[in-house]
């Protein structure tokens, strides 16, 4: 399928040259372009946009921003989210350095940016997903115990199962927690993620469910 990704950054460039290495299209789009021209210099079949391009092209739109400029690029893709599931890989994280490895957010616990993103969007299915891994294990992690869980939420079955099997062809399984309340507990999931890596520098671990 054709993906749409709104973003510039690392975790936009994992997931575009993996996404690429599956034999899907993708567009990214940024608003600033020169930010992108190395990346596309050496990642053969990206095609680099503006933010609702980027969008309009996507069977599905992945936002891969950070979360302080989450809303900002959503409302950027306009109507090309309109319809279409939205992979949110976004973390609210606050400006502000960690504690004892803990990262702060901006949001309370009774909420969470998901939410928030859902609420300014309506017509946008917004899913979450790829918020609790770093960017080095998102594309076909291998580990010794096996394949790592990716957790997901949001409101819309459809397009739940859209990700699902998106996730499943790079290498996840998958645990559908419910709708986009359960993204209060997902986004938290990052700052569990990322302790080890600030006490420890172990940036390359991913979570497991067990059942």
């Amino acid at each position: 399928m054709n993906i749409g990704i709104i973003g510039s950054g690392i975790v936009a460039q994992t997931l575009a040259g993996g996404f690429l290495r599956h034999g899907h299209g993708v567009t990214l789009g940024t608003r600033d372009k020169s930010k992108l021209q190395e990346f596309a210099a050496r990642t053969p079949g990206v095609r680099i946009a503006g933010t609702a391009e980027a969008a309009a092209f996507g069977d599905l739109v992945v936002l891969a921003v950070k979360g302080s400029a989450a809303l900002l690029a959503a409302r950027d893709a306009g109507a090309g989210l309109d319809g279409k599931p939205v992979l949110d890989t976004t973390n609210p994280i606050a400006d502000a350095a960690p504690v004892d490895g803990v990262l702060p957010y901006f949001t309370g616990p009774g909420e969470s940016l998901m939410e928030r993103l859902q609420q300014a969007h309506p017509a946008a299915r917004l899913v979450k997903a790829f918020n609790s891994v770093g960017a080095a294990r998102m594309i076909d992690p291998e580990f010794p115990g096996g394949r790592p869980t990716m957790f997901i939420a949001g409101n819309d079955a459809g397009a739940k199962s859209v990700v699902a099997g998106l996730l499943d062809e790079v290498g996840w399984d998958v645990a559908d927690m419910g709708s986009a309340v359960a993204a209060r507990a997902i986004e938290p999931l990052a700052m569990l993620w990322c302790i080890p890596g600030f006490r420890e520098n172990a940036w390359t671990h991913a979570f497991k469910l067990l059942r």
